[in-house]
């Protein structure tokens, strides 16, 4: 897992072909705004969570975000226990997020 800037994490997105952008925040704060075309998988949901993970294509590279970070943080550990190799977190969350927004 590797922490990013919010400067970054957007610039290696950017330039990364196998990028996927995943969002482990509520539904109600996605409510509020979410990065276009990201994955959204609730942390919260606990096993549910997992079953979601195990679903995705562990060969791709994570860009994973929360609110501020900290959810984000604990998805990349979680996601490296199960075998993904490629995790990156949005340090500061999208709470600081100045790229494109969709509501």
């Amino acid at each position: 897992m590797a922490d990013l800037s919010q400067e970054e994490w957007a610039a290696q997105a950017a330039t990364d072909e196998n990028a996927v952008f995943l969002d482990v925040r509520t539904d109600d704060e996605v409510a509020e705004g979410y990065i276009p075309n990201a994955k959204h998988i609730d942390i919260y949901l606990g096993q549910g969570f997992l079953d979601e993970l195990n679903t995705l294509d562990k060969s791709k590279t994570y860009y994973v975000y929360c609110r501020s970070g900290n959810r984000s943080a604990q998805a990349c550990a979680i996601m490296n226990s199960i075998g993904f190799e490629n995790t990156n977190n949005l340090l500061g969350g999208f709470s600081e997020w100045q790229g494109e927004v969709a509501n």
